[in-house]
């Protein structure tokens, strides 16, 4: 099932935006922080692009859709490095590198021993719905080249998030003490790298909370979709705050 961006939380604030509401984008403290951002963004894509040829090989049986997802993370790395150059900025990649270490190995070690619940966890629910609501978030404050790139990387995502979704809805049966545990030890990673960048999303005009909230809308949207009853989406969400 296509999972739709929520639409109505941030209309008011939209619709208040205006061009004076925009950062300097020539500014050194923009730029400053737009290195750490930008390689978030860029390490995400090249991560994503692995983890799909990685998943392909753990559901050999749709391989040929998993690696084209992944050539999709592959162009959007190249669309994130064009935004960085529209700036004249170099992004920091070896920040970006720890910022998606630990998320990362997690997901190297459950590949290692064939958790595909794990793996799809990771990269299908908790990666792109953090992608997905960080890139609506910054369209609304994003110069008019790094929108117009957003706005494409966006749409793609969604595919990738239900990928995710309908895999884990055929198989919830067998696989939901699994999605949990792995939930449990992957969801306040990300709570964490949220907290460890937004004084630069602050200085990009993106909110802390504002991003927070459309990410676990998303999250809890996507658990909804697989087939989770509140109970349980409302104990997933938990791991966020404890």
């Amino acid at each position: 099932m296509q999972a739709f961006a929520s639409s109505n939380l941030t209309v008011e604030k939209e619709e208040l935006r205006s061009a004076d509401s925009l950062p300097d984008f020539s500014s050194e403290s923009y730029k400053d922080a737009y290195s750490r951002i930008n390689a978030v963004v860029i390490e995400g894509e090249q991560e994503a692009y692995s983890n799909f040829l990685d998943l392909a090989k753990l559901i050999p049986e749709h391989a040929d859709e998993l690696v084209k997802l992944g050539k999709m993370e592959k162009k959007h790395m190249n669309g994130f490095c064009a935004c960085g150059r529209n700036l004249a900025v170099k992004p920091d990649m070896p920040f970006a590198k720890t910022f998606f270490s630990k998320l990362h190995n997690n997901f190297l070690e459950a590949f290692k021993v064939g958790d595909t619940t794990t793996c799809l966890l990771i990269q299908c629910i908790l990666i792109e719905s953090f992608a997905i609501s960080a890139y609506h978030v910054y369209i609304r404050v994003a110069d008019p080249f790094a929108k117009r790139i957003t706005e494409g990387v966006v749409q793609d995502e969604y595919l990738h998030l239900n990928y995710g979704q309908e895999w884990l809805k055929a198989n919830l049966d067998t696989v939901k003490k699994d999605l949990m545990r792995a939930n449990k030890e992957n969801l306040p990673l990300i709570k964490s790298m949220l907290d460890e960048v937004s004084n630069d999303a602050e200085v990009l005009h993106m909110d802390k909370e504002e991003l927070m909230e459309e990410f676990m809308i998303a999250y809890q949207d996507s658990l909804l979709e697989i087939g989770l009853d509140n109970r349980e989406i409302a104990r997933m969400a938990l791991a966020a705050v404890i």
